[in-house]
């Protein structure tokens, strides 16, 4: 069991550290949230509560966090757009070359001068990489981390249908990468804000799903409705409250929210929440919106 015990006083702030049996380490710290004035947000990690403030109460201009809207990489030639990277997808930029083969992504020009580069086995290292034959440089290919909110409200769940590709006008949770400068939970609240113009308080991790072939990691978080209040963001065409058995697991978008789902079915019918881990395998070439193309491995539960 995982006990832990946050002190918040007025002035002073108990920090609490905690190892489990199995391992895990939950801390507890205080934090000034992004957008955030002179107010801090207490923020506590443990297997029961993790809350934050909601987006509403954010001043719109950012101070040291970084937004899709004004995110690049340089130099400007490398730089991606929100749309060619969502969820599941393995697409590319059109100025940074990347063929799919397999797990790994053949890289034909540098990140950084746009140089052509070779694929070669770098000195020192055992894993083929892609080698700038003009700055020398190597590109090291990593997971993205992609974060959301499974939302409870009056026995229901809310998904939004996608109004960008991969998977346009099928139904997600709300969903995307994490930025530089937030924590998962941060990016799960703004990625909701986002794509449903909810404000929510997480309450608990649910899920963290892994899926090797295309490099992606999921952390899904349970959520709760500050307010009764949701509507479409510029990325989806429609919000919707859904209750368990209408669900509509044939118009799902993505593999990863067919098990998150399921797996939260079985909680509630269960009586009880759990958090998950698991490693969803992929069938090679199966596209991103084939939820049936996967198995489920390594499932463990707390």
């Amino acid at each position: 069991m995982l006990k832990a015990i946050q002190n918040l006083g007025s002035s002073t702030t108990t920090t609490t550290t905690t190892t489990t049996t199995t391992g895990f380490v939950a801390s507890f710290y205080r934090l000034k949230p992004p957008h955030a004035t002179t107010t801090s947000a207490f923020v506590s990690i443990s297997s029961s509560l993790l809350s934050y403030y909601s987006p509403r109460t954010r001043p719109t201009k950012p101070l040291l966090f970084l937004t899709r809207k004004t995110r690049s990489l340089e130099p400007v030639r490398a730089h991606l757009t929100r749309s060619e990277f969502k969820m599941d997808d393995t697409s590319s930029s059109s100025s940074v070359s990347v063929q799919s083969s397999g797990s790994v992504r053949k890289i034909n020009f540098c990140q950084w001068c746009g140089g052509q580069t070779k694929h070669d086995i770098p000195d020192g290292e055992e894993k083929m990489r892609a080698i700038c034959t003009v700055c020398g440089k190597i590109t090291y290919q990593n997971p993205k981390m992609v974060v959301g909110c499974l939302i409870e409200h009056d026995n229901k769940v809310l998904l939004c249908k996608r109004n960008i590709q991969p998977s346009f006008g099928l139904w997600t949770l709300p969903a995307g990468y994490m930025e530089i400068g937030e924590s998962a939970a941060e990016g799960a609240i703004r990625e909701t804000w986002e794509e449903a113009h909810a404000e929510v308080e997480v309450v608990s991790p649910f899920a963290h799903l892994d899926i090797p072939l295309i490099g992606q990691t999921y952390i899904i978080f349970l959520a709760k409705l500050r307010k009764p209040h949701f509507s479409p963001g510029p990325e989806s065409l429609e919000c919707q409250l859904f209750s368990l058995d209408d669900i509509p697991f044939d118009s799902l978008a993505f593999s990863s929210m067919v098990v998150t789902l399921k797996l939260y079915i079985e909680d509630v019918k269960a009586g009880s929440r759990k958090f998950h881990y698991g490693t969803i395998n992929k069938r090679p070439g199966s596209s991103p919106s084939d939820t049936h193309a996967y198995t489920l491995d390594n499932h463990l539960q707390s």
